[in-house]
């Protein structure tokens, strides 16, 4: 395998199911449609961690099935909400802010000065 054509491949991928049959990493279809979007972001993850990444295709290929394969396994175990991957997942619970009524009062015109 040449370094164009992994390339090449690579871009060809699309879907959840792509990555992982390219890369040869066994799934169960069930936990892939229910993580797809989990899994691939915690791939993307796992990759950007990579020290570097290799030159050579071959030993390239192997380190995008290991991560790949470390990312579904993960979901395998746990589930979205515990391993928080995105953004939204790791926000804090909603605050409340309280604002007095002459706060409020201030900002209308035409509200009678107490």
């Amino acid at each position: 395998m040449t370094d164009e054509d992994f390339d090449l491949d690579y871009d060809e991928l699309v879907s959840a199911e792509d990555f992982l049959t390219y890369f040869g990493v066994d799934y169960d279809p069930a936990v892939v449609q229910v993580n797809r979007l989990h899994i691939l972001q915690r791939y993307h993850d796992y990759l950007d961690q990579a020290a570097e990444m290799p030159a050579d295709a071959a030993t390239r290929r192997a380190l995008h099935a290991e991560q790949l394969t470390r990312a579904y396994r993960d979901f395998v175990a746990s589930d979205a909400l515990t391993e928080k991957v995105f953004r939204v997942f790791r926000m804090h619970e909603p605050r409340q802010i309280r604002v007095g009524l002459d706060q409020l009062l201030e900002h209308l015109p035409h509200a009678a000065k107490v």
